[in-house]
């Protein structure tokens, strides 16, 4: 079994509610006809997408990039694999019926690229708060769809939870009270914009990094924290991080993303993570979109929530 994330959002338009009547799995890109054709390679099927939106485009990103989502709706994903739908501050979950189809009457909408689903939980949401940092994160997914293989422990604990209609338990009841504490004290606390770097580069190495530095104030190109994780203890993944201790309002804007591309770039980072005690714009969250698309850049945006769930799932490490 397979799981995966999926938005469904065709065109910027909410199409959840029409997914859940239809019984079906909704994604875009409707101009790009004769995808369902299997003899298409890799190639040929980008190509496809290609030459429908992206034609004038210098690079392949945009075209791979979208590409790469209908590939996994159609070709990745596969009878009984998991689909979580995230919705604001919930999410559904499906599981696969069938094979994707094309509805031709439905191109004008941007939504003709559907799949037959079974909808779990009564077609009932299930709020982010069962779920854990990872799977959260997950579901923050910059673009339409993500791969969550490997996250099918927790996706299934979040259904039994849901599905069981029992009351929240002690251990449930205990840990968003932590998580809730935690927030509280990040917002109104003992700590200032140092300490919180810190605090950064210290969860980071509880996380398994080999290395993690807060930058001086005197150095500071976009990233406030660089930490290196080593893939298969082999090969290093650099993460760079910028630093808001900020209250809810206002919330994180474009400017900061802008900023952390800047240290990206200058790091030569492989990803960027904006980690905040406070929330995101929508326009934050798009740039960051436009980023993955344009650029090939991916980028993180960890509210305040967020951040004391991991705190409280993986320890602050030593002071």
């Amino acid at each position: 079994m397979q799981a995966f994330v999926l938005r469904i959002a065709p065109s910027e338009i909410d199409r959840v509610p029409e997914a859940l009547e239809n019984n079906q799995l909704i994604i875009g890109w409707a101009d790009a006809e004769g995808l369902l054709d299997d003899q298409l390679d890799w190639a040929a099927f980008r190509q496809v997408v290609r030459d429908s939106y992206y034609r004038d485009d210098k690079t392949l990103h945009r075209a791979g990039a979208a590409a790469g989502h209908m590939w996994r709706f159609i070709r990745e994903m596969a009878r009984g694999d998991l689909v979580v739908v995230p919705y604001g501050s919930n999410f559904y979950v499906a599981e696969v019926a069938g094979d994707a189809i094309y509805l031709p009457e439905r191109s004008s909408e941007d939504s003709a690229y559907r799949r037959p689903v079974n909808w779990l939980n009564a077609k009932q949401p299930i709020p982010r708060a069962y779920a854990k940092s990872a799977l959260i994160s997950r579901m923050k997914v910059q673009g339409t769809s993500a791969s969550a293989t490997d996250l099918l422990d927790e996706i299934r604990e979040c259904l039994e939870v849901a599905s069981s209609g029992a009351t929240p338990s002690f251990h449930s009841d205990f840990q968003s009270s932590l998580v809730e504490r935690a927030l509280n004290e990040l917002r109104h606390g003992r700590i200032d914009s140092f300490g919180f770097e810190n605090l950064i580069k210290n969860l980071f190495r509880s996380l398994g990094a080999k290395e993690a530095r807060v930058v001086p104030r005197n150095q500071d190109k976009g990233a406030d924290v660089v930490a290196t994780f080593l893939v298969a203890e082999t090969f290093p993944l650099i993460v760079a991080v910028q630093a808001k201790h900020w209250q809810p309002e206002p919330p994180v804007d474009r400017h900061v993303i802008d900023q952390l591309v800047s240290g990206m770039e200058a790091e030569a980072a492989d990803l960027g993570m904006v980690i905040t005690t406070g929330t995101y714009s929508d326009d934050a969250s798009r740039a960051a979109k436009e980023y993955l698309e344009n650029a090939g850049m991916k980028i993180e945006l960890v509210d305040g929530e967020q951040f004391a769930k991991m705190i409280i799932e993986h320890g602050i490490g030593e002071s």
